[in-house]
């Protein structure tokens, strides 16, 4: 298969730009380990988790792979979770060999990954965001467009974000948000950007651990199917999401969209966790293969590449399926090119 051979797949010691996205609890060692031995970056989401449950994934997906992965920890305050430096802590311990941050600055931890070993991303927002990452000593930046799902950082569209990016760094550069097949990431790679992030594909993957019915909403789901948001806010608040439309949100703007603490059914349980714990109408919890209850009314994180997001496939598929159509994409236009 026709790779590329670029700064970031140098850096991170992969065979393809394809960086699978550190997609919340539907991430697990079978979905990065599946990703890492297709030659792209796998990806660990473990902010959620505790320090035993953070070491055990790490070993886990390092067991079941030779090939990279990346352990992502996510650094608002708000979120309420383990102290940062601890967490870090956790993961080198673990040995991780890629860190990457978001939603905060990596600086008071990239000396400690460095020293051991370990390569630092962080996803900016802007030009001047990545130049101080870049001063912090971040190895990459990875930068992520309004249009990605999950949580959002900024407020720039991939498009313009990431030439702007490009120019103001000297470090390599991720583009995530709207990228979902190998057109994508040509078009990423055209901008300036050294390698793609998917997220919002790598969850309709036969590795990925998400319910069937979230599943089945993300396949349905067409480019303009998702809403930008705050309101799927306890356990993260403040935060602006991209979702799937479901009656959670059509409910919420029927009702004119009424601030936290006056919406419709603001107190529901609409679903319970594996273990029991009720998940409320308005919670960010993700909907994992144990959820039961109503899990169409919960936060059904997607990006507007959610159209191209068609079929359940293997994640090693995915990353080969990626590459093969980028180089044919990138192989066509050179050839419209020379004929004009």
């Amino acid at each position: 298969m026709t790779g590329f051979d670029t700064p970031a797949t140098d850096l991170l010691g992969i065979d393809h730009p394809v960086v699978q996205a550190p997609i919340g609890s539907a991430t697990c060692p079978e979905l990065a380990a599946a990703v890492a031995d297709a030659g792209g970056l796998g990806h660990l989401a473990v902010t959620w988790r505790d320090r035993e449950g953070t070491r055990r994934v790490v070993e886990e997906t390092a067991a079941a792979t030779d090939g990279t992965f990346a352990v992502n920890l996510v650094l608002d305050g708000e979120t309420g979770v383990l102290d940062p430096g601890e967490h870090v802590e956790a993961v080198l311990d673990a040995g991780a060999e890629v860190v990457s941050f978001s939603f905060g600055e990596a600086a008071p931890h990239v000396s400690r990954c460095h020293d051991a070993g370990a390569t630092v991303l962080q996803t900016v927002t802007d030009a001047d965001s990545a130049r101080e990452a870049e001063s912090a000593g971040v190895d990459c930046v990875v930068t992520q467009g309004w249009e990605a799902g999950g949580h959002v950082q900024g407020e720039v569209a991939t498009m313009p974000l990431v030439p702007r990016v490009a120019d103001a760094v000297d470090v390599p550069v991720v583009a995530a948000g709207g990228i979902a097949d190998g057109r994508g990431l040509a078009a990423a790679l055209a901008l300036g950007a050294d390698a793609a992030w998917l997220g919002t594909r790598f969850l309709a993957t036969a590795e990925a651990r998400v319910h069937r019915v979230y599943r089945e909403r993300l396949l349905a789901a067409s480019e303009s199917a998702t809403a930008y948001t705050e309101l799927f806010d306890k356990g993260w608040p403040g935060m602006p999401h991209r979702v799937v439309q479901n009656e959670t949100v059509r409910r919420w703007r029927a009702a004119g969209e009424p601030a936290p603490g006056d919406r419709p059914g603001e107190t529901d349980t609409v679903a319970r966790a594996g273990d029991g714990e009720p998940i409320e109408r308005y919670d960010e919890a993700l909907a994992t293969p144990e959820v039961s209850g109503d899990v169409d009314d919960m936060a059904l994180f997607a990006g507007q590449s959610a159209g191209l997001a068609d079929e359940v496939r293997p994640a090693g598929e995915v990353v080969t399926a990626v590459v093969s159509e980028a180089a044919a994409t990138l192989d066509g236009l050179d050839e419209q090119r020379r004929e004009n």
